[in-house]
């Protein structure tokens, strides 16, 4: 079940930008991000409501849960949204890839967890991979645009790996998933809607297929299922581990495009692939001591 939670997560998540492209801009990003929040929230009130498991969290743990939502379902997402919009899909993911050596680095600080030599060496190869992966695409770079993108992009990162912490300490206090998650995405959710109201902006739902359809996937499957998911697996093997596979995305992504005719395979997408692919067994299977305990 472990394997299948994370493969189901890096397929899925792996093609949240195209979900995203698809989707399109007929409404502002921080209402279509507001719909997908408050209907994910509502999905997992929803399932606590009807699963009553164990695990709930206590007072102390709702800092810890409320810095979760903030950072990865609220901040996280729209500051990638408009770095995508600002720069190119390639270089956000790129930027979006340092994830891997960043929420490692957030656990050792906050939780002080071990930082083993392979969690950085696999993280550096899948950085590598995804910067040969995206090379043939560099030549696009160009003005402040870019370099706005580029700030923005990091900024998403860090947050998520700040928000990648917190979930791990709600892990080792046992909190079940469902509820983090639903706390979580209604945070995020009251969040978006403040920032929607503040901007003055009207409510409106495209009903467009390709827009309903794109939201459909990113709210019940890369919301919903991936994030119940993503968290069973920090509670199972670990926040380090379960964040690799962000370095995977980029690869995902690549033969998305192939399958779909938006790319060709390339020497560029098999060496990234290849020193992906390596980095990850790196970082999941070696047996290294750590370096700080």
């Amino acid at each position: 079940m472990t394997n299948f939670m994370y493969m189901f997560c890096l397929i899925v998540w792996g093609l949240n930008f195209i979900a995203v492209k698809i989707q399109g801009t007929p409404v502002s990003l921080e209402l279509s991000l507001t719909y997908r929040l408050v209907i994910t929230a509502l999905l997992f009130l929803i399932l606590a409501w009807f699963m009553k498991p164990q695990g709930k969290p206590q007072k102390q743990d709702m800092p810890f849960i409320i810095v979760f939502g903030v950072c990865n379902f609220a901040f996280s997402y729209l500051c990638l949204y408009y770095a995508t919009m600002l720069s190119s899909a390639a270089i956000v993911t790129l930027i979006f890839s340092l994830k891997v050596i960043l929420t490692p680095i957030a656990l050792r600080i906050f939780l002080k967890e071990p930082l083993h030599r392979r969690v950085l060496l696999g993280g550096i190869l899948g950085v590598i991979g995804v910067g040969v992966l995206i090379y043939p695409t560099l030549h696009s770079f160009s003005g402040l645009a870019d370099f706005k993108g580029i700030l923005i992009a990091f900024l998403g990162t860090l947050l998520t790996a700040i928000g990648d912490a917190s979930s791990a300490r709600n892990a080792k206090r046992h909190i079940d998933p469902v509820y983090a998650n639903a706390i979580g995405f209604a945070v995020g959710s009251v969040v978006m809607c403040g920032i929607v109201w503040m901007e003055g902006q009207r409510m409106m739902i495209p009903t467009s297929f390709t827009y309903l359809s794109a939201l459909l996937y990113l709210t019940v499957i890369a919301s919903f299922l991936a994030w119940l998911f993503y968290l069973k697996l920090v509670e199972r093997i670990g926040g380090a581990k379960s964040g690799y596979m962000v370095a995977l995305f980029p690869v995902i992504g690549g033969i998305a495009s192939v399958l779909i005719g938006e790319s060709t395979v390339s020497i560029y997408l098999i060496v990234g692939c290849l020193s992906s692919c390596i980095g990850a067994a790196i970082a999941l299977g070696c047996k290294i001591k750590p370096i700080l305990r």
